[in-house]
This record gives structure tokens, C-alpha cells and sequence, in this order.
């Protein structure tokens, strides 16, 4: 067995042993020089797996991906100057999103900033506004036990911190040149301190408070946004359910299952007057989970506010609807745990009712999809009916989450979208590291804006083949179409919804995707039925839709619903 080769620098030892002494195993690289130390580091060492993603927007994306799926950190490293600035919009996004993102970035001694070298920027701190924590470390010419211990401290901080509060955290490290030198043995053995999870309990006077809230209670809405798969036993879900004054309220990005869930919030709501608003108005709102997609559910809940809202979250607190009366710091599944189990029911037809009518809505979603042309709104139908059981579809934003957001979600397969800020910058990327670090078949569905922004991202020789796109090409924004005003927009088509002509297919034949193209719905379903075969490469599906049509047939869906 070939012997570990380690960097002579003691900082890249010291960050590459407590990354693996606290189980932090997958690392995205972006080539580079200042990096060299921290690349020889993780790359010498079989412990680590390690990925070469060049462009660092990319590479983020990518790591997020991962640490989506493993719900462990994952950690990224790039070489000093701009090259950091690339990683900002997936650090927010984790920061949104709780996901624990390990920023790694080289950097040159203090000295050497602002002197006119090239590849250089001032590092420190330049993420600070969406990181957990911020790690500036010390660089020394010759072994300085001091700046040595202040190092590990911060780290084993960083890492912890990534690891405890499931968030992006920033070490910068400056490195002195020589920067490849290598030496056999390691010269520095850091210490590795173990995190600490803080049990939290609830206060017994506010739960005695929230019991008595809770049971006296005749209309109770629980709204779960953004969440993983099975963080939450189905039996609070199923327990729920059997008390007739709970209302379920479920996101597509929830992966919740239960048969009286309200999946499609959108739905049930758009066709209501304000009478049967306020009637379905809560007494109590208990949120958790990520961010809200349906902007109509925010307006309502923010025009017709319920008394009482809880949220519950370990961190994140947002009072989304502006009446935000506790946060509850908990992790969900503990919450359940202590209050579910002492509640009481109260007679109430809350549920039923609107399960009920929910039901019609579905009718009416059904009778309208039935008598419409090939749009948008047909091509989704098709799409999420054909995609294989037990597997997972990875959304793009804008659109492409909306329209999913109007159908019923096969139980089995479980679904993500970067919703922490909902850019459209980085789906395609996350996508494919959320597919590389799962063993199920994944599909990735998203808009032809989304999907070009972020081509570079299948510039990635990490790819399985069990990886799915599916890109909705409409020539343009489509989503801009049907927000209000747009007919009196100077230079709409230009400026907003970005018209163009663009396909996939040569992107395909660069990064050696299967490609087809659709253009309407026999073709579509045609398509459908071997797009899911065993092939040798991953495949690329390009659904071309009618720009002008998709906005007035979607308008039109809200009217039909009652």
C-alpha cells in the first residue's frame, strides 16, 4: 500500500485531519495554485472522496447537492481571489436552506494583500453576512505553536459549528509559498474537540400555556414548507389526522404523505371569496420546515392572520406571516414527542370541510386538464406521471416549481428545490450532486432559462447515468408572463421574459447527454415511455412549448377549479 504523502505546510495538515477526525468525507476541489496544499492534503489521503469541479459556482452547487442528500457537511475548497466570490450564491443558499456547506479557501498572507498580486482580494470576512461562522486563520513561515493551537481552535469551531447548527461556515487560510512540497510523516497532530448538541427542552409554564391553547382550539393549520425525507415519524402525521379541528398543509418540497394532506394549497385557495377565506382563517398556525413556495398562501395567511402562530426550528425562527407569537427552538420531531401526546381534540368540522372540498378541486383540476391544448401545464401532467417509483426529481426554480406545485406528487418519490433564495443559478449543479451522492434514479426538471444559466454545470465527470433532465423550453421567462402589468412593460419580451431560440442539443453533444426533443403531446408521451430505460449515458429530454399560450391556459386553470 503506497505511504500517505502529506503538504509541509502544518496549517493544510491541521484542516485536513479535523476534517477527517469529524467524519467529513466528501471534498470539491476547483483547481488552482494557492489551494495546492489543502488539494495534495485531501487528495493523498484514500480516506477522502474527492471531486474536480472546475468552475466554482458550479462546484458549490454541486457540494450542496451532496450534503442535501447526506445531511452531512460537505466541504469545498478553492485558490485565493475571485474565485471564493463564485461560491456566494450557493453559501446563501445553504445559509437558507440549513444545509452545511464547508467553505475551504486558500488566501495569501496578510502582508501580500493590497500590494498588486494578482489572485488577490481581501478574503476575510467577505462571506460573513451568510455563515454560521467565520474562521480567519494564521499563517506562519516556521512552526509558531501559538498561531498552531489559535488554528485548531478556530477550526474544530468552524467544523463543529457546520456539523451542530446545519449551516455554511468560511475557513480562509493563507499559505506561504513553497506551495507542493510534500513530506511523508505529518509534523503537527491537532486535537480534535467533539461538537455539542444542546438538548432543548419546552419551557413547562409555555407548554402548559400552548396546551390549553391547542385544545380550546377548533381550527388548527399546520403548514410544512421545505423538508427532508422521514425527519419526522409518520406517526405524528397519522395522529394529526385524527383530530377533526387539524387542517394539513403540505408543499411539494414537504415529503410528507398522508391521504387527508392539502398538497396543493394553490388549488384550494385561488377560487375563494373572501367569506370562505375567513372562514378557513386559523386559530392556530403551527409552521416548520424550509421556505414557502405558494405566494398565495402567504397572502392569505397574512390578510387573514391567524391568533397564534408557532414556529418550530432549531435556528430559524421567520415571522413569514407577521404574527409570529413563539418560536419554538426544537427540532420537530422532539417538539411531537413532548406536546402531541398530552392534546386533546375538539369537536370541530374544520378538516373535514375543506377536505372535502379539496376533493372537488381536484375534479375540476382533472375536468380542465382534459379539454386544454399541449402547454405547460399538459407537459408537467405527463412529466410527473411518468417518473419511476421510489425515485427522486430535483426542481428548478421559477416556473418549473410553480407548475409542480398544482399536482399530486407520487408518495414514493421524494423531492428538492434550492429554495433557501429560490435563484435559478445553481439547480442544475445541485441537482447533479444530490444524484451523485444518492444510489436512485433521479430526474431533474427545470426551465430552459434556469437550465442554460447554469450549463456549466454538466461540465462534470461525476454524472451517473441514472441522471434524468427534463428542460421546458419556452423561449423565454415564461413565469413573467403572467404577473400583472406586463402588457404596459416597454420592452417586456426583451428586458423581462428574455425570448430566445436556444436548444439543448449541442450542450448534449458536448457533455455527451442522450438528447431528445418534444413538440407536443403525442410526442411527449411517446418519449415518456423509454426515457426511463437502462441507458449508457445520461439523457437529456428538451419539451418545447407554446410561449405565447402557456400564460393564458395557466391563468385560465385558476377559474376552472370550482
Amino acid at each position: 500500500m503506497p505511504k500517505l504523502q502529506y503538504s509541509k505546510i502544518a496549517l493544510s495538515q491541521t484542516i485536513v485531519a479535523l476534517c477527517k477526525a469529524k467524519g467529513i468525507k466528501h471534498i470539491v476541489i476547483s483547481p488552482g495554485s494557492r489551494n495546492a496544499p489543502l488539494t495534495i492534503g485531501f487528495t493523498e489521503d484514500s480516506y477522502f472522496e474527492c471531486y474536480s469541479v472546475v468552475d466554482e459556482r458550479c462546484a458549490a452547487f454541486f457540494a450542496m447537492g451532496i450534503a442535501q442528500q447526506l445531511q452531512k457537511p460537505t466541504a469545498v475548497v478553492c485558490t485565493s481571489g475571485s474565485a471564493l466570490l463564485n461560491y456566494y450564491p450557493a453559501v446563501a443558499e445553504a445559509y437558507y436552506s440549513a444545509i452545511p456547506l464547508v467553505v475551504i479557501s486558500a488566501d495569501r498572507p496578510k502582508e501580500m494583500i493590497d500590494i498588486g498580486d494578482g489572485q488577490t482580494i481581501r478574503q476575510e470576512y467577505v462571506l460573513q453576512n451568510h455563515v454560521r461562522f467565520e474562521a480567519n486563520l494564521l499563517a506562519s513561515k516556521e512552526e509558531n505553536e501559538a498561531d498552531q493551537l489559535r488554528n485548531e481552535e478556530l477550526i474544530n469551531e468552524a467544523l463543529n459549528t457546520a456539523i451542530v447548527e446545519n449551516g455554511p461556515v468560511h475557513i480562509n487560510a493563507p499559505f506561504y509559498e513553497p506551495l507542493y512540497e510534500k513530506i511523508a510523516e505529518p509534523t503537527v497532530f491537532p486535537e480534535n474537540e467533539d461538537p455539542e448538541f444542546i438538548s432543548t427542552t419546552l419551557d413547562p409554564e409555555l407548554q402548559s400555556k400552548m396546551l390549553q391553547q391547542w385544545n380550546e382550539a377548533s381550527k388548527k393549520m399546520i403548514l410544512v414548507g421545505v423538508n427532508a425525507p422521514k425527519s419526522i415519524s409518520q406517526r405524528w402525521i397519522d395522529l394529526l389526522h385524527t383530530d377533526p379541528g387539524v387542517l394539513l398543509f403540505t408543499e411539494t418540497t414537504s415529503n410528507i404523505q398522508h391521504a387527508s394532506k392539502i398538497g396543493c394549497i394553490d388549488q384550494l385557495i385561488s377560487p375563494m371569496f373572501p367569506a370562505e377565506l375567513s372562514e378557513l382563517q386559523p386559530d392556530i398556525l403551527i409552521t416548520f420546515g424550509g421556505m414557502i413556495v405558494s405566494k398565495k398562501v402567504k397572502t392569505f395567511l397574512r390578510e387573514y392572520q391567524p391568533k397564534i402562530h408557532w414556529h418550530i426550528d432549531p435556528l430559524h425562527g421567520p415571522d413569514t406571516f407577521f404574527c409570529l407569537t413563539e418560536h419554538i427552538k426544537m427540532k420537530v420531531e422532539r417538539f411531537f414527542d413532548t406536546f402531541m401526546i398530552q392534546t386533546a381534540h375538539k369537536e370541530s368540522n374544520y378538516q373535514s370541510k375543506w377536505t372535502t372540498i379539496n376533493a372537488q378541486r381536484k375534479l375540476g383540476h382533472k375536468r380542465y386538464l382534459e379539454k386544454i391544448p399541449f402547454t405547460d401545464l399538459i407537459a408537467f401532467d405527463r412529466i410527473l406521471n411518468a417518473i419511476p417509483d421510489y425515485s427522486m426529481i430535483q426542481l428548478g426554480n421559477s416556473s418549473t416549481i410553480r407548475y409542480s406545485q398544482l399536482f399530486q406528487m407520487n408518495p414514493t418519490i421524494t423531492v428538492f428545490c434550492n429554495r433557501g433564495t429560490s435563484g435559478i443559478e445553481g439547480s442544475t449543479s445541485t441537482a447533479i450532486g444530490a444524484a451523485t451522492a444518492s444510489d436512485r434514479l433521479t430526474t431533474f426538471i427545470t426551465g430552459d432559462l434556469s437550465f442554460f444559466y447554469d450549463s456549466n454545470g454538466l461540465w462534470n465527470r461525476y454524472v451517473p447515468k441514472t441522471f434524468k433532465i427534463i428542460v421546458i423550453n419556452n423561449n423565454g421567462g415564461g413565469i413573467f408572463r403572467i404577473l400583472p402589468g406586463k402588457e404596459s412593460t416597454k420592452n417586456f419580451e426583451q428586458f423581462f421574459e428574455t425570448t430566445h431560440q436556444l436548444t439543448a442539443k449541442h450542450l448534449c453533444g458536448m457533455y455527451d447527454f442522450e438528447y431528445n426533443s418534444v413538440k407536443n403531446e403525442f410526442e411527449l408521451e411517446k418519449a415518456l415511455d423509454v426515457f426511463y430505460q437502462k441507458t449508457e449515458k445520461p439523457q437529456l429530454l428538451e419539451v418545447f412549448t407554446p410561449r405565447e399560450l402557456n400564460d393564458t391556459i395557466l391563468i385560465d386553470y385558476f377559474n376552472n377549479l370550482g
